[in-house]
């Protein structure tokens, strides 16, 4: 009999002292992190807030940027996402960094393009696609990058949804993305390339231009009280399926390059040089420069004076702009 008191006890003190530390250990919700009172977690690499997968090696994927495909599922929680034309004609493609967050589906998911790979490479992320030209894939298919083709995980890791019409129906989710990761041995370790942040308050009211052109024209508009800009598509708000809620941004970089014809399909854009960018934060607008010296070398961006910009914590949208 005193050994059953003396358990009972030992689980009502167990019971209690759960209850404690959780009741004096709140969870703060802030855009983009989640943190527990009491846990230390670090600064991420990218984004500059404080999350379990801070230092993790991170995931781009490339998505559907066409009329059809909206809203896309996962877009608005992605870290850093790059954008640009891919033909000349005006169509442009994404590709959308995790590190953070890892969406519950992701889609829609297309194709590889030449001119993203050294993007992913200077970053040393994990690359998702649905296929690619065949330049890209060349290069794929010799180890450029460790990456993930959905022609060759079809039905697996990646997946086709009835309401979307092809080639637009192609999707995934961060479980299966581990799945494949875990299997072909690529590993999350450690991220290659940081980004420098700081706190800043809101000091101005400059609103980002109009860029691309036709159905892919984007806007952004700075909202003050919140300092975000907030996005949109066509003239209407881009949302996240996954959430509803309005794609927006800490920080915007209009990067300034050139490119070349290759085919009546595609265009080349440079992505590893120098050029112009134009960075929003804060509501403020400064001039300065972009440079990547080589495939794998980290994209940097630079003030006027030279000093590598510090962004405002939180997610980036880089929009490379041609001539």
């Amino acid at each position: 009999m005193t050994k059953i008191i003396t358990i009972g006890f030992l689980i009502i003190a167990a019971v209690a002292g759960w209850f404690l530390f959780f009741s004096d250990n709140k969870i703060e919700v802030k855009r983009g992190e989640a943190i527990l009172e009491g846990m230390n977690f670090p600064e991420s690499d990218l984004a500059g807030i404080k999350c379990e997968k801070a230092k993790n090696r991170p995931l781009a994927v490339m998505l559907s940027s066409d009329p059809e495909t909206r809203p896309l599922s996962g877009i608005g929680e992605a870290e850093l996402v790059f954008e640009m034309p891919v033909t000349d004609g005006g169509v442009t493609r994404m590709m959308a960094v995790f590190q953070c967050n890892w969406p519950k589906e992701i889609g829609s998911i297309r194709s590889s393009r030449s001119d993203f790979i050294p993007l992913v490479q200077g970053l040393g992320a994990i690359y998702a696609h649905w296929g690619g030209e065949k330049e890209a894939l060349s290069e794929l298919n010799s180890g450029a990058v460790d990456n993930i083709d959905a022609m060759k995980y079809d039905g697996t890791i990646f997946y086709r949804k009835k309401e979307a019409k092809p080639p637009h129906n192609g999707f995934t989710s961060a479980e299966l993305l581990n799945k494949a990761i875990a299997e072909l041995g690529y590993g999350l370790g450690k991220s290659l390339s940081s980004y420098p942040h700081q706190n800043s308050k809101s000091s101005g009211n400059v609103q980002p231009p109009k860029i691309y052109k036709n159905e892919f024209q984007i806007s952004w508009e700075y909202n003050s009280n919140n300092n975000t800009y907030r996005r949109k598509r066509g003239g209407k708000d881009e949302t996240d399926k996954n959430t509803s809620q309005q794609v927006e941004t800490e920080n915007i970089v209009i990067m300034k390059t050139t490119w070349s014809p290759i085919s009546k399909d595609y265009i080349r854009v440079k992505t590893v040089g120098s050029g112009e960018a134009i960075f929003y934060q804060n509501g403020q607008e400064t001039k300065g420069s972009w440079k990547k010296g080589s495939v794998k070398e980290k994209l940097y961006f630079y003030d006027d004076t030279g000093k590598e910009i510090k962004f405002t914590p939180g997610t980036t949208w880089v929009e490379i702009t041609i001539d």
